[in-house]
């Protein structure tokens, strides 16, 4: 099925694990510019009380659209790498990416990030890499799990607007990890049992 310059393609060949999860990026235009839109949607109602804190501190509405186009612009770069390093794939791989991702969320880096991207800064492309950091894993997932898919776009943009306005809290953070590297496991595993990942053929 073909929308908007993207193909995705799922085959299933003799064994689940052989399951083929990939989607075709299309021309680099259309691609980044439909990234941005995706971007907006998923990061700005996170990002919204740094915006605030950032338009109280220094005063000036007028910085307020510089610190946004900044914050969009620091993840149309993350776009653009995904665009270069993207590699159609298999649900074998798709796993492994997610194992890596939850494990990621229990590293001291992610913590770091994730505080950063919760605090004042001074620029929307200091606030971007922050962010940026924080988030990485579970867009290299979605990426991974298929970058156009509506669902999964959503089930990442909740556990990213979660992450930017609460708190971290390991009775929360920790069950979370393990559930995304348990999800990966099952990815690796079965595939075709996975809602989402592989349509029926």
């Amino acid at each position: 099925m073909a929308d908007h310059g993207f193909t995705t393609v799922a085959t299933a060949r003799t064994a689940p694990k052989a399951a083929a999860v990939a989607t075709r990026l299309g021309s680099f235009v259309p691609f980044i510019a439909v990234w941005a839109v995706m971007m907006a949607a998923m990061m700005l109602p996170g990002a919204a009380p740094a915006v605030l804190r950032r338009a109280q501190a220094s005063g000036r509405v007028r910085a307020v659209p510089l610190f946004i186009g900044s914050y969009l612009a620091t993840w149309a770069v993350v776009g653009g790498a995904a665009y270069a390093l993207y590699r159609p794939h298999g649900s074998m791989a798709a796993g492994a990416v997610t194992v890596a991702a939850g494990l990621y969320e229990l590293t001291p880096l992610k913590r770091h990030f994730r505080r950063r991207c919760r605090d004042s800064v001074r620029s929307g492309f200091g606030f971007g890499l922050c962010c940026v950091g924080s988030s990485i894993g579970l867009m290299v997932m979605l990426v991974a799990l298929g970058v156009m898919s509506v669902t999964w776009m959503s089930v990442i943009a909740v556990l990213v607007l979660v992450q930017k306005l609460l708190p971290a809290k390991a009775a929360v953070d920790v069950p979370l990890a393990l559930a995304i590297i348990g999800f990966g496991i099952w990815i690796i595993l079965a595939p075709a049992s996975v809602p989402g990942l592989v349509p029926p053929m």
